[in-house]
């Protein structure tokens, strides 16, 4: 077991981090930001203003988040610093577990700190739209798309975000043929952006009776979910509107009654699609509201190109185009190829550990 020594040699290095992250964060910056915004908030005329009341509390609820997550880290270093500093080595030994589970949280919050840091794009802040596609190979792709939809809902789970399947077709012998999730959760785009591309997967198949390395691809597709209040202009003219019976699971109403819902919009070529309500009303809606999601991108960002950049382009999932691999025979290892990151816990991984991955992402990005 760690001894009272070895902790006080742990605590030295995350007091440093500390006062870098009070620097780069620019804490006092963003507590004299807090009080101005409380004192805008104050005034009765700007309520007239939706829109700048609405910006207003976006900026101050970012602030107020970071500001809480640093004192609550600076209290928790403090306290580690101040109570091993009054034990003696035998006396810290009734105390030790309760130290280093304290020691293990203070790391955990001070790398989550350092990772909203590099959360800084326009729709960093808002909810993920996600959708997983298998590249060519059948039941191989199809069954490999499952495991990456199990990884990212498994991620979401461990993270606190809310995780909700919008749209599911399923495979015809196992797998599925694609998956739309919504994520939400403060920064849950600013995060999932860094999975955007093409995932490779190298196992024995469980479907080849010859027990043969397969090799198989699937793409992971995200982009922000805007607000739900945007002025988008929809024309009924361009939109064909599709209802069909729910696939999923979803007990006999959902199976029996048209409620799914595919929304078609002519001019972009876009196709949203919702069938986990048990309601068509609330699927439409829902479906509607991603649509309004991916027509502003395309209004604010003017050119398709540039929407690749931020969602990721679901063509070409085929070998060269990866962004990671996922080795599980004949070794096991897990490799971004972008930031040359690598890690040998496959199943961690596959149950959704992506924290490492996500980060030397964004490192990588913030330095570019």
């Amino acid at each position: 077991m760690t001894g009272v020594v070895e902790i006080k040699e742990k605590i030295k290095p995350l007091e440093l981090q500390l006062n870098h992250l009070r620097g780069y964060l620019e804490v006092e910056t963003l507590q004299k930001e807090i009080s101005d915004i409380e004192a805008e908030l104050g005034i009765k005329d700007n309520w007239s203003d939706h829109e700048k009341v609405s910006e207003l509390k976006k900026k101050q609820s970012r602030a107020q988040d970071i500001v809480r997550t640093f004192l609550d880290v600076e209290n928790d270093v403090n306290y580690l610093s101040e109570s091993v500093s009054i034990l003696d080595e035998e006396d810290g030994q009734l105390f030790l577990s309760e130290f280093e589970e304290k020691l293990n949280s203070t790391v955990e919050k001070i790398g989550s700190l350092e990772l909203k840091h590099l959360l800084s794009g326009k729709f960093d802040e808002c909810d993920a739209i996600v959708e997983i596609h298998p590249g060519a190979g059948g039941t191989e792709s199809q069954d490999w798309a499952q495991m990456l939809m199990r990884m990212y809902l498994r991620w979401a789970e461990r993270n606190s975000f809310k995780a909700e399947i919008v749209d599911l077709l399923n495979g015809d012998e196992a797998g599925i043929k694609s998956v739309m999730i919504t994520i939400s959760g403060a920064y849950a785009y600013g995060y999932l952006r860094s999975e955007i591309g093409v995932h490779r997967l190298v196992r024995i198949s469980p479907f080849d009776t010859n027990k043969r390395r397969h090799t198989s691809f699937a793409a992971l597709l995200a982009y922000p979910e805007i607000e739900k209040d945007i002025e988008i202009d929809i024309k009924d003219d361009d939109l064909r509107i599709d209802t069909y019976r729910a696939s999923g699971a979803g007990g006999q109403h959902v199976n029996k009654v048209s409620s799914a819902v595919r929304i078609t919009h002519l001019p972009s070529s876009i196709v949203v699609s919702c069938q986990n309500e048990r309601s068509q009303h609330k699927n439409k809606e829902r479906a509607m509201r991603i649509l309004k999601s991916r027509l502003y991108e395309l209004q604010v960002l003017e050119q398709e190109k540039k929407l690749d950049g931020i969602i990721g382009d679901k063509k070409n999932i085929q070998w060269g185009n990866q962004i990671r691999s996922y080795v599980l025979h004949p070794y096991r290892l897990i490799k971004d190829h972008r930031t040359g990151y690598e890690m040998g816990n496959v199943n961690a991984v596959l149950d959704g550990e992506l924290s490492s991955f996500i980060k030397e992402y964004l490192i990588r990005r913030k330095n570019a």
